[in-house]
């Protein structure tokens, strides 16, 4: 009943803040968002202390955390359910759903001045339709909230974005919807070449690591096929090059709260998804493939982070970084080792919480000067020392200091691809080529920090410079105190992730 409660506060939310005045709905969405927040947390705790070493919710059924099952309806001889339930890889990913839009909210109170109880409803609906995506456990149900993100994203970016807000909301929507279509099409080919009778996630994940007398398509076989496909569209979402392209438009046009939302949530639905269908469902296949799969993530980490390094607006440097560090996801997940996959998934987190500061932080920049381009400004840390000395420390996050979630969660991607069975010889050459990008990321930030921030101050817009409000610093503080707690106790979703992770390493006689 948990998850049920979650929806359903949420989502009565969406409809309240939707009526309720503008002057009054940013504050009555940031209460209402902290109740899923709180409720996720207290539930977290319970995992911890009650569930711990619960195991995987697709592949050990019997053992889901907060689970319920409700029969809903039959597509021909298929049985969908509103099944639901957690364990140690979607747990962390669910609270860190709900503190961050939480934050984001009251992140919005300075540059969200017009038609602010439709923004904050977009933004409440956006949470439900991301709990759902973290928790549920049938496909048919999964599907609705998968796609229900769509919805606010693209309404957030068309309305509230910059000047090229509609091609960025156009462009987003099409890239995202048509890979969605992909995987589609390749999940359900394995679907209709099995004797499934229902969707459910830990039966669909039964049903094909026993699949046998499969057909082939060109000599290909149809789990090889469908793999692809289902890769191709949840890559979209994380994303990986070449299939970036999207992204930068759409952060550079969103409102800073919705970037924040972007980059620390909706890029994890696909890592996520890459988790818990293309690694777990068909794991032979991912060993199969762990070579050309880490080569896209290896490259998508130095080219990200190129890409970074070329750019003058701080919001497309941060962009970039992104797609940089999804590529370390992607390189522990193809490791198949307790702390390549563990640390892939404990880097989703630690992306999460550090992305989404970054974003705020720069944010509450604009909001001040109304430039984020690298060259307007210089000279800041006079003028706005708490939010400067967070946007440091959430830099060195970044770049991997120790101490805070980024250096733990890299740490144990290198660690656990160094010597990944799957990558054979070339798992050291593939993680070294992945630890430069940590020399590149050094580079683009400290370039930007020493333009931006220090120096003699001089600003080309013409508007006064002085310290953010407490309510734009608040949640950085907040953000800023997780990262840390991450990076020196990693054990607080770290444990829980592993013992998750543990029963896909077994499937096929894993590492």
């Amino acid at each position: 009943m948990w998850v049920a409660a979650l929806l359903l506060v949420t989502l009565l939310g969406t409809g309240l803040v939707f009526l309720s005045p503008d002057r009054y709905a940013g504050k009555l969405a940031a209460g209402i968002s902290a109740i899923p927040a709180v409720g996720s947390l207290y539930m977290y705790w319970v995992y911890l202390t009650q569930y711990g070493g619960t195991g995987n919710a697709l592949l050990s059924p019997a053992d889901i955390a907060f689970g319920q099952q409700i029969p809903w309806l039959t597509l021909g001889e298929l049985q969908v359910s509103y099944y639901v339930g957690l364990d140690g890889i979607s747990m962390p990913l669910l609270a860190l759903t709900t503190v961050l839009t939480t934050l984001a909210i009251v992140s919005a109170w300075t540059p969200i001045d017009e038609r602010q109880s439709q923004f904050y409803g977009l933004m409440l609906f956006m949470e439900v339709s991301l709990i759902g995506v973290f928790s549920a456990l049938d496909f048919f149900l999964w599907f609705v909230f998968w796609e229900g993100v769509l919805i606010p994203m693209y309404l957030l970016i068309g309305v509230w974005g910059g000047p090229r807000r509609k091609y960025a909301a156009i462009k987003f929507f099409v890239y995202t919807n048509v890979a969605s279509l992909i995987m589609f099409a390749g999940l359900f080919a394995l679907v209709f070449s099995t004797d499934l009778t229902s969707l459910s996630l830990p039966a669909m994940a039964e049903a094909f690591r026993t699949a046998s007398g499969l057909p082939t398509i060109a000599g290909v076989n149809l789990m090889t096929i469908s793999f692809i496909l289902m890769f191709f569209g949840f890559a979209v979402k994380v994303p990986v090059f070449p299939l970036h392209t999207w992204l930068p438009d759409a952060h550079v046009e969103a409102p800073t709260p919705v970037s924040v939302m972007l980059a620390g949530v909706l890029l994890k639905m696909g890592t996520y998804a890459l988790l818990r269908f293309n690694f777990t469902m068909l794991a032979d296949t991912a060993r199969a493939l762990a070579v050309p799969l880490a080569i896209v993530g290896v490259v998508s980490v130095i080219y990200g982070a190129m890409l970074a390094l070329a750019q003058r607006d701080l919001k497309r440097i941060v962009a970039y970084s992104s797609i940089s560090s999804m590529g370390y996801v992607i390189l522990g997940l193809v490791a198949f080792t307790p702390y390549g996959m563990g640390g892939a998934t404990f880097q989703m987190i630690a992306h999460g919480l550090i992305s989404g500061l970054m974003f705020m932080t720069v944010g509450v920049i604009y909001n001040t000067t109304h430039t984020r381009m690298v060259g307007d400004m210089s000279g800041l840390a006079d003028r706005m020392p708490w939010t400067v000395g967070i946007f440091v420390a959430a830099a060195f996050g970044y770049m991997g200091l120790p101490l805070m979630a980024g250096f733990a969660g890299e740490y144990f991607i290198f660690q656990g691809s160094f010597d990944a069975p799957t990558l054979g010889g070339a798992a050291p050459v593939l993680t070294s080529l992945a630890m430069f990008g940590i020399v590149i990321v050094a580079g683009y930030l400290l370039w930007a920090m020493q333009r931006t921030l220090f120096g003699t101050f001089s600003l080309e817009t013409d508007y006064e410079v002085s310290p953010a409000a407490f309510h734009d610093v608040a949640p950085l503080a907040v953000l800023l105190l997780l990262v840390i707690a991450l990076g020196v106790a990693p054990d607080l979703s770290f444990a829980m992730i592993q013992d998750s992770i543990s029963p896909v390493l077994d499937i096929g006689g894993g590492a």
